[in-house]
This record gives structure tokens, sequence and C-alpha cells, in this order.
């Protein structure tokens, strides 16, 4: 025999409880008139909180909680472009050599609205990245991305990521841009195959990374100008860019 779940149960106790404390009213007044008076106009009254409770009520906290999460999120994606992020861009961005067919689009500043960045991401869909993996010293970018794994492993293990599926993404290819380098002991000695393999996992990084930076650079414009002021000033993409303020 199966037996009834707690929710069951209760549901049960409390109909059984409503149903006794009505007999015991009708007991005492003798008038059912008033009991079915009150019990219709409680009863209809329950559609009116099932719509104020589970469509209004609960819609307003689910988008405040979902805002509060989504600023969160930005703080760790911040907290990427600080460690990792900006300087694996600078140095990616220099060995592409279709980069100058798009430089000038990337140079965001403060006169920039919605449109500027929304005609950004469209012409980011249809640039083609070519990074020239011959000229990028693996070396040295297996070393930066390994001194940086311990905290990629501790953002990928944040649950709110889930949220975030391109920035979820960009994670993973990075993540998996560093397994790919770290398990090469010969790193300066690679056949052409394992070059062109390489090359691969490099721009699947690359192209999310830029995406990902342009709705980072977005973001801090509408809500942070300090922090939109020094990114300006460490734009990857502008050759004139200077952290010293001139």
């Amino acid at each position: 025999m199966r037996f009834l779940n707690w929710q069951t149960v209760l549901g049960l106790t409390l109909f059984v409880l409503s149903a006794l404390v009505y007999f015991i009213h009708f007991l005492i007044f003798r008038d059912p008139h008033h009991i079915f008076i009150y019990m219709l106009g409680d009863i209809a009254f329950v559609f009116i909180e099932v719509l104020m409770v589970t469509l209004i009520i609960h819609r307003l906290l689910s988008v405040r909680e979902k805002r509060s999460m989504l600023e969160k999120l930005n703080m760790i994606i911040g907290a990427f472009f600080s460690e990792v992020g900006t300087g694996l861009l600078t140095y990616l961005s220099d060995f592409d050599t279709e980069l100058n067919n798009i430089k000038k689009e990337l140079v965001v500043n403060t006169s920039w609205s919605g449109k500027e960045f929304s005609k950004v991401r469209k012409n980011l869909k249809n640039f083609s990245y070519e990074v020239e993996i011959r000229n990028i010293n693996l070396e040295y970018l297996r070393n930066f991305l390994i001194e940086k794994r311990v905290f990629l492993v501790r953002l990928l293990e944040n649950p709110n990521l889930l949220e975030h599926e391109s920035f979820t993404d960009l994670l993973w290819a990075v993540f998996h841009l560093t397994e790919e380098l770290s398990v090469r002991k010969d790193i300066k000695h690679l056949p052409d195959t394992d070059y062109k393999h390489l090359v691969i996992d490099i721009k699947r990084a690359y192209t999310l990374l830029v995406r990902e930076w342009i709705d980072y650079m977005e973001h801090l414009k509408n809500n942070y100008p300090y922090l939109f002021s020094l990114a300006m000033r460490t734009n990857p993409f502008d050759e004139k860019a200077s952290p010293i303020v001139q």
C-alpha cells in the first residue's frame, strides 16, 4: 500500500478542520444562510488572491531576484576580465590578421549608446577571426593560462553561472585551451596537424572573448562610469589607449 505524502495528509487535515469549524458554527447559530454567504465570499476572493500572489507579487519578486543575480554575475565577469580576460584579449588580438577590418569599431567611448553596441555585435557575427598561431608564443600563453587556472576553476564552480550561458561558454573555452596547452610537454616543436588543432581552440576562446568583452563594456558604461573610464584607457583594440589620464 502506497503511503500518502505529508502534503496530502496536511491538505486532508486542513479540509476536515475547516468542515468541523463550519459544523460547530452551525450547531451554535443554526444559520446556514450566513455560513454559505461567507463561504462563497471567501472562495471568490481565493481567485483574486492567487492572481495577486502568483502573477503579480511573485513576478515582481522574481524580477528583483533575477536583477540581483545578474548584478552578482556582472561582478564575476568584471573579476574575470581584470584577472584574465583583458590580458588574454590584448595578447591574442595582436595576432589577428583581420583585426584592422574592425579595430576602429571596437574603440568604445563615452558617446556610445545602445545603438552603437548593437551595431558592433551585429558586425562581429560576420567578422572572420584569423589568428596566426605561428607567431604566437605558445609557451608564454601556456604559462599565463596555467597561472590563472585556479582562478578559472573557482569561477566555474559558481552555480550562478548557469544563468549566464554565453559567459559560461567563454569560461569553458578558455579553460579547455588551458588544458590543451598544459598537457603538451614540448610546446615549441609541434606538427602541423597539432597547430591546426590548437588554432581552433584559440579562435574559439578569442571569438567568445571579444563578444563578451563588448557586453561587459556596455554594462560598465551604463552602470559604472568610473570603471568604464579605466576600461576605455586599457582598451586592447585601441593603439592609443593608456591607463595614464592625459
